[in-house]
C-alpha cells in the first residue's frame, strides 16, 4: 500500500490539475458562446446561397462549364479544418480519420492544412500538404476564406487537380459535432436538394459561363467560411464536454485518494496504538 506522503501528494496533484481543467472549461464556455453565435448568424446565409445554387442548378438544363464537370487530373484537394490546440476529446483526430479511413489515395491527395493538429497527424502520415494556412484557425474572416479557395480554384482550373473536398466539423448542437466531409468540386447536381417552384428554365445574362464563373466561386466560399465558423464552434464545445470529463474524472480520483489516505492514516494511529499497548504490557 502506497505511503501516507505518496497519497497526499498525488491527491494534491490531481486538484491542482482539476483547477486547470475547470478553468478551460469556463473558458471555452465563453468561446464557445461567442463562436455558436457567429455560427447561427453565418448559417442563415450559407443555406440561402445552396438553396439558390440548387434552384439555379435544376432550372438551366444541361450546361457545359468546369465547375460543373471533373477535371482530367486525378489529384484530388482536400481542406482539412482542424484545431491549433489539444485536448479536445476526439475533435481532431475524427476529421483525420475522414482523410485516413476514407476512400482516398493518399498518393492522389493535395492537403491544404487549417489547424497545426490536423496538419502534423497528416503529415507524420506521409500525406503532401499542399499549403499549411493554421493561422487562419485563430480568428477565421470571410476574407481568409476567399483568399485560399481562389488558390485552390486556380488550381482547379489549371488541371492540377480534379475535384475539391472540404473535410470539418459540423455544429448540430453544443454536445452534437459531426464530422463531414462535402465534395465542392465539381458541383454535385445530382446531390442537391429539390426546391419547390415554378419549372420555367432560367436564362443567363450575358452568357452561361460568365454569370457561373462569379457565382461558383461565391457559392463554394461561402460554404468554406459557413465551415470555418462551425468547426470553431465545434472545437470549443468539444474542448468544454472534454474539460468537464476531465473535471469529473478528478473528483472521483480525489474521492478514491481522500478514502486511501483515511484508511492509511489509521492503519498507523492502530499500528501506534498496538505498540503502545505492546510496551505497557512488557513493562508491567
Amino acid at each position: 500500500m502506497a505511503s501516507m506522503r505518496d497519497i497526499k501528494r498525488r491527491k494534491n496533484s490531481v486538484t491542482s490539475t482539476q483547477q486547470i481543467t475547470k478553468a478551460m472549461k469556463l473558458v471555452s464556455t465563453v468561446k464557445l458562446q461567442k463562436a455558436r453565435t457567429r455560427a447561427e448568424k453565418t448559417n442563415p446565409y450559407t443555406e440561402q446561397m445552396y438553396k439558390t445554387v440548387s434552384s439555379m442548378m435544376r432550372k438551366s438544363g444541361n450546361i457545359i462549364h468546369p465547375y460543373l464537370t471533373a477535371g482530367e487530373s486525378e489529384r484530388k484537394a482536400v481542406i482539412v479544418i482542424t484545431s491549433n490546440r489539444g485536448l479536445a476529446g476526439g475533435y481532431n483526430s475524427n476529421v483525420v480519420k475522414l482523410i485516413t479511413n476514407g476512400e482516398f489515395k493518399k498518393e492522389d491527395l493535395d492537403i491544404y492544412a487549417l489547424g497545426s493538429k490536423g496538419h502534423d497527424m497528416l503529415a507524420r502520415r506521409g500525406y503532401h500538404i499542399a499549403e499549411n494556412r493554421s493561422d487562419i484557425m485563430d480568428d477565421p474572416t470571410y476574407t481568409d476564406a476567399s483568399n485560399l479557395c481562389r488558390r485552390v480554384l486556380d488550381s482547379f482550373a489549371k488541371g492540377e487537380v480534379g475535384e475539391i473536398y472540404l473535410a470539418y466539423t459540423h455544429f448540430k448542437n453544443t454536445v452534437t459535432h459531426i464530422p463531414t466531409l462535402v465534395k465542392l468540386l465539381p458541383v454535385d447536381t445530382t446531390g442537391m436538394e429539390e426546391v419547390e417552384e415554378d419549372n420555367v428554365m432560367m436564362n443567363f445574362e450575358p452568357t452561361t459561363e460568365e454569370a457561373l464563373d462569379m457565382i461558383i466561386p461565391k457559392y463554394v466560399t461561402s460554404l468554406f467560411y459557413g465551415a470555418l465558423v462551425e468547426a470553431v464552434a465545434s472545437e470549443n464545445g468539444a474542448r468544454m464536454q472534454a474539460m468537464d470529463s476531465a473535471t469529473s474524472n478528478a473528483d472521483e480520483i480525489i474521492s478514491d485518494l481522500t478514502l486511501k489516505f483515511n484508511r492509511a492514516r489509521q492503519g498507523a494511529i492502530t499500528q501506534e496504538l498496538t505498540e503502545i499497548i505492546a510496551g505497557a504490557n512488557a513493562i508491567n
